[in-house]
């Protein structure tokens, strides 16, 4: 038996008890597949973090990340808490430095403004289209909406990856986003599949916000037996970096963009996007987001 630290950090959130939650665990080489998945399950939280030596000395770490059920190749929110939490054991309020996840390096940055704690990371992967066959009236079925209540402006339901892949479902406005229920078998007929084992999860967005400064407000949910709402979700608004692109067309230059999410289940999460254009594409983006600590442990295993 070894004793091995882990932290616990709420992400995409300046408060405790909010935003998205994480488990890190240190110490974690020795560990193998199994073991991670184990305790991930154990955790039972939407990801868990290891964190183990790089495999490049120039390099902070490498993390592999897990779900209760399986690996991921990419997550967001356990990149940017990830981030934190290494720069704060790390006494640093500023830096740049890379993990290594399995989609790749993922270079990262954390600087600390008001005593809160703020990591983006880039793209490791910029969004890409993916065929959908599913009808767009039959997804908002699946979710509970009307057909009058899909689509806003010239946004359509569509399908992208930035590493992991969400069918992103405009809605009309808070109201129709505030009702969505997944009807899970509906969802598996018609859903393409992200994995062997998993079908890809809708992204609902709207123009509405709740928050003035925010530009969409999102939720995404998690397909499954039962499915599960996610409070915040940086794979996803990678994802979603792609539709914004293909039909909103920003400028070219920087460009910022704040995502609510998670006000639905208590858990108000902000989660920054940032989109660099050149020449009407999309040649960079960042995903970021504040994270805060919440307890920390011993795992005996």
């Amino acid at each position: 038996m070894q004793t091995r630290n882990y932290l616990l950090y709420d992400v995409f959130t300046t408060g405790r008890l909010a935003g998205n939650p994480l488990a890190v665990v240190l110490d974690s080489k020795g560990l193998d597949t199994a073991a991670m998945q184990a305790i991930a399950r154990e955790f039972n939280l939407s990801e868990t973090v290891f964190v183990l030596p790089p495999d490049n000395a120039k390099h902070r770490a490498r993390i592999r990340i897990f779900t209760p059920d399986y690996e991921m190749p990419f997550a967001g929110h356990p990149t940017v808490g990830s981030a934190i939490a290494l720069a704060d054991l790390g006494g640093e309020t500023a830096g740049i430095f890379v993990l290594e996840e399995n989609i790749g390096p993922v270079r990262c940055a954390v600087s600390k403004h008001d005593g809160a704690t703020f990591a983006e990371f880039d793209l490791a992967k910029l969004p890409e289209p993916l065929e959908l066959s599913g009808d767009a009236e039959a997804i908002g079925a699946a979710l509970g909406l009307g057909p009058h209540e899909i689509g806003f402006e010239n946004h359509r339901v569509s399908f992208w990856s930035a590493g992991v892949p969400y069918v992103t479902i405009p809605v009309a406005d808070l109201k129709a986003a505030g009702q969505i229920r997944l009807d899970n078998q509906a969802w598996s007929e018609l859903a393409p599949r992200k994995s062997e084992w998993a079908f890809a999860s809708p992204y609902v967005y709207c123009r509405e916000t709740v928050n003035h400064e925010s530009a969409f407000h999102v939720r995404m949910i998690v397909p499954g037996s039962p499915s599960y709402e996610d409070p915040a979700t940086g794979s996803a608004a990678a994802a979603f970096a792609g539709a914004i692109m293909h039909f909103d067309r920003p400028t070219d230059g920087i460009s910022q963009l704040w995502i609510e999410q998670g006000l639905e289940m208590g858990r108000p999460s902000r989660i920054r996007l940032e989109l660099n254009v050149d020449g009407g594409k999309l040649a960079a983006a960042r995903i970021g987001g504040h994270a805060v600590k919440v307890a920390e442990g011993k795992l005996f295993v």
